[in-house]
């Protein structure tokens, strides 16, 4: 059995993408308000800080920040997984755990190394569901911490423009 090995750096802030074992469903952007409330909940009794999140029908990005003592991702997210599944009741089959099979056994995090890589991640956050071919434009897609960002003046509410042929990479290194 490989043995997976996470990054724990207290105080550091993370990039993280979950996914859903059926990539086929909406459940997350089908129940955006139970998703808000279970990160709301875990965030008052584990605090962080939320820089960027998008979520889309069946997988999510976000990056967190956390305090200068707390390295502990891992329990927030569990918290964060079961409470969104055990309120929405979706899911497939259970698991040997007696689980709801709702999410992808693990997530995928990364630490943000510095600044540019910062805003390598931040824009890759945003323009996420142009990739995806959700919406032509950044701006259309409701379900992202892009309008935070247009709101507080951090970025212009034509970013990236009309995502046309010229994408541009955000965030993915080229080939």
């Amino acid at each position: 059995m490989v043995l997976y090995r996470r990054n724990l750096a207290p105080g550091a802030t993370y990039f993280f993408t979950l996914t859903l074992r059926d990539r086929s469903s909406s459940v997350l952007t089908d129940n955006i308000r139970v998703l808000g409330s279970a990160l709301r909940t875990c965030k008052a009794r584990h605090p962080f800080s939320m820089i960027a999140i998008v979520v889309l029908p069946e997988h999510l990005h976000c990056m967190w920040a956390l305090h200068d003592d707390d390295s502990s991702y891992s329990i927030r997210w569990a918290l964060i997984k079961a409470a969104f599944t055990r309120i929405t009741r979706a899911g497939g089959p259970t698991t040997r755990k007696g689980e709801r099979a709702l999410w992808q056994p693990r997530f995928w995090e990364r630490t943000i190394r510095d600044e540019e890589d910062l805003e390598r991640h931040l824009n890759y956050i945003h323009f996420n569901p142009v990739k995806h071919g959700y919406v032509s434009r950044v701006q259309d897609w409701r379900y992202s911490s892009f309008h935070r960002y247009v709101r507080h003046g951090l970025l212009p509410a034509n970013w990236a423009g009309d995502g046309g042929d010229d994408r541009g990479e955000f965030g993915e290194r080229g080939g």
